[in-house]
């Protein structure tokens, strides 16, 4: 086995169910007590607590609206709002309502009578005390709140509710009148400097009109209006248009009549110009006349005085009409030009006016601005003076609706604190809940032994024994006792560890004092001894030796003796009331001799002891205190550990076993010492068990050689083993 062997990690390993059945069996104690001491407390709080009693009043509040739709209310619905309630829960649980409830109810001297020796309490402490009594509660999915107050008296409680909701609808109806009041007086104040505004736009309008001579027929700005100049340029645009629509036709026919043959411009003309009855007239008598020369030549010849006087009578009209045509072109020329004329003279009258009136309106625009800056001011104005009629009526209509009373509060009939179910209940799981959540704290600062498996993972070497507590000295206790089997069971597991029959000799050791390796050493070799086996007990605890108490012999002469070469072998054994058992004690120690175990004496004793036993059993002091157990693990052939159940860290364990594979040692396996099978029933299968099983079938079958003596049966007592002689 290599000295310098380095232990590796245990892996990590899951707790099952049973485990923590475990812990709670073993920490049990610990669990009662605190769950006791919890509900015990719970218990005398709760009826140490004075009665209180409970009142509620409900509330349904909206919001800020009349009874009755306003004038100036919204007309849609402006929808859910998740943080209303909880806003007003804020506003009712505030000082400006609270303040009021302590008023009313004078609740500064009665408290102070009843908490403060009849000395009135401050306002802060009476809502503070007032706070503590009252809890707000919405109605789910409705806009009602729960107003519950709590007492000792429950007309108190009662009155203290009412109280509430009565001051809070009348913080909302004020709040609501003394914000209309605030915006009518604003909007009043607001009317009267827009009044000033007007006036005084109105006087500065009045003096730019003067100034500027203006000629507005509306210049209080109540209406639309224009200028005597535009008015002026309207007319003269309109009269110019129409003297070129006149003038343009006249040049238009004269054109026309001048592109017309000369003979047939007298018809055309008569024609065009129905007004002239004198061509016509002569145009008729021409077409009359020339009717009477066609006859007269039927008739007569051309030099007929009646011919003669015809034709001299169509030329005479053809001059006449000759001349009347010129006249009329004549006189059409005229008149287009006169009209010509007139146009122009109109178009230089319209450019003129039209020049002042630019002027005009360029001087005039600060005239027209202010005009315009009236004109929205006297509109805004309006709007104002409809506003505030609005917010006058408003005003006045009733607003019970904001906050309306659903129910009053009544005195409780039951108190309602303390909850003594409740209280009791709580204290019971409470008292659980601590007293495990203690008894695993407490389980997972112990980091000693609890199981096989703790031992097994963390030490890496096989249990070969599971030793119940309050376990006696078999030698004395006899092969019938009810531990002897835990111990048989350790035997037979030790001989199937040896991994050569010629190992023999074997030390038990243990990290620390008290962990039970005299008595393991004493019932173990006792086990071997009752089976018929020559064994040897070497008190090898040089430092604090025991086991010759143990067994009721001398310690005058023994091991210290045998190895100072002071005594001989024969003289420091000594035998037991088990013929099979010998004993050698440790014997006096000399100061001067502490490291004797150690020395050449000792190894050839070892060897002297191998040939002379079937087994030989070595105990020994601490491993972690002296040197002592080291060596003895070193020079024997087997060790074992003892470990004893949580009594040590496991870290100690394990450093003990590492230094017995230090010095070389054969560790054969753990015992582990001192098992509460009580506590712990996973254990009662490595001992229990096998003394149920086995004892109770050794009682019947001992219940059946007494009844049968007169078949020739032979009873325990007289079935002893034959013991060796001495040396």
């Amino acid at each position: 086995m290599e000295a310098n062997k380095i232990a590796t990690p245990p892996p990590e390993t899951k707790l099952h169910f049973l485990d923590y059945w475990r812990i709670i069996r073993i920490r049990k104690t610990v669990i009662l007590a605190v769950f006791f001491l919890v509900v015990l407390t719970a218990f005398a709080a709760t009826y140490m607590m004075p009665q209180r009693y409970a009142s509620v009043a409900l509330i349904k509040v909206e919001r800020d609206i009349t009874d009755i739709r306003g004038l100036t209310d919204p007309m849609y619905n402006p929808g859910y709002d998740p943080y209303f309630i909880e806003t007003e829960f804020q506003v009712i649980n505030a000082e400006v309502i609270l303040t009021n409830v302590v008023n009313d109810l004078n609740l500064m001297v009665k408290w102070g009578e009843k908490f403060a020796g009849g000395e009135p309490l401050k306002m802060q402490e009476a809502l503070m005390l007032l706070r503590n009594r009252m809890d707000l509660r919405p109605r789910r999915n409705t806009s009602i709140i729960e107003i519950r107050v709590i007492s000792e008296d429950p007309q108190e409680a009662a009155d203290i509710a009412n109280a509430i909701a009565q001051s809070y609808e009348r913080y909302r109806v004020e709040q609501r009148k003394t914000l209309s009041m605030g915006g009518i007086a604003v909007l009043v104040e607001r009317l009267e400097e827009h009044q000033r505004r007007i006036e005084e736009t109105q006087r500065e309008l009045d003096r730019l009109r003067r100034e500027l001579e203006i000629s507005d027929a509306d210049a209080a700005g109540t209406g639309p209006s224009l200028l005597l100049e535009a008015e002026t340029v309207r007319r003269l645009e309109a009269m110019r248009i129409e003297a070129k629509a006149q003038y343009e036709a006249e040049a238009k026919l004269l054109a026309q009549l001048k592109s017309v043959p000369r003979n047939q411009l007298p018809q055309i003309l008569s024609s065009a110009m129905r007004d002239d009855p004198q061509l016509t007239e002569l145009l008729q008598s021409l077409n009359l006349a020339e009717q009477t020369l066609i006859q007269l030549r039927r008739d007569y010849a051309d030099e007929h005085p009646s011919v003669v006087t015809v034709r001299r009578q169509i030329e005479e009209l053809n001059n006449k009409i000759k001349s009347r045509v010129d006249g009329i072109l004549m006189g059409l020329e005229v008149r287009v030009a006169s009209l010509k004329e007139r146009l122009d003279s109109m178009v230089a009258e319209f450019e003129e006016a039209r020049r002042k009136d630019i002027e005009k309106v360029e001087k005039s625009r600060p005239y027209f601005e202010k005009k315009r800056e009236l004109e929205n001011l006297i509109a805004f104005q309006r709007l104002l003076e409809n506003k505030l009629k609005a917010e006058k009526i408003d005003v006045d209509l009733p607003k019970t609706a904001m906050v309306t009373i659903v129910e009053q509060a009544k005195p409780g009939l039951r108190p309602v604190q303390p909850n003594k179910t409740l209280n009791i209940t709580l204290g019971i799981i409470i008292g659980l809940v601590v007293g495990v959540g203690l008894a695993f704290f407490i389980e997972y600062l112990d980091t000693s032994v609890k199981t096989i498996d703790d031992v097994e993972r963390a030490l890496g070497a096989p249990v070969l024994g599971v030793i119940p507590q309050n376990v006696g000295l078999l030698l004395d206790e006899g092969a019938e006792s009810p531990h002897a089997e835990a111990y048989r069971v350790l035997r037979t597991n030790l001989l199937f560890s040896r991994k050569d029959e010629r190992l023999n000799t074997l030390v038990v050791v243990s990290a620390g004092a008290g962990e039970g390796k005299t008595t393991t050493v004493l019932n173990l070799a006792t086990v071997f001894a009752q089976s018929n086996q020559r064994v040897l007990i070497v008190d090898s605890d040089l430092r604090r030796p025991a086991m010759h108490k143990r067994l009721k012999v001398s310690n005058a002469i023994g091991l210290t003796n045998y190895l100072l070469r002071q005594n001989k072998l024969e003289e420091v054994i000594q035998t037991t009331k088990l013929p099979t058992l010998d004993f050698l004690p440790s014997g006096k120690l000399p100061s001067s001799s502490l490291g004797i175990l150690g020395s050449t004496a000792m190894r050839e004793l070892i060897q002297e002891l191998k040939q002379r036993y079937d087994f030989v059993f070595f105990d020994s002091p601490p491993i972690m205190g002296v040197s002592d157990a080291s060596i003895l693990a070193s020079e024997v052939d087997m060790a074992i550990q003892v470990i004893q159940y949580r009594r040590y860290p496991q870290p100690m364990n394990i450093r003990a076993k590492q230094m017995i594979e230090k010095v070389g040692g054969n560790l054969v396996g753990i015992v582990l010492n001192n098992i509460n099978l009580s506590q712990d029933e996973s254990y009662y299968y490595y001992s229990g068990y096998y003394h149920d099983y086995y004892y109770r079938s050794d009682e019947s079958e001992r219940s059946d050689t007494v009844k049968g003596k007169t078949g020739g049966s032979v009873s325990a007592e007289t079935a002893r083993v034959e013991i060796k002689p001495k040396y």
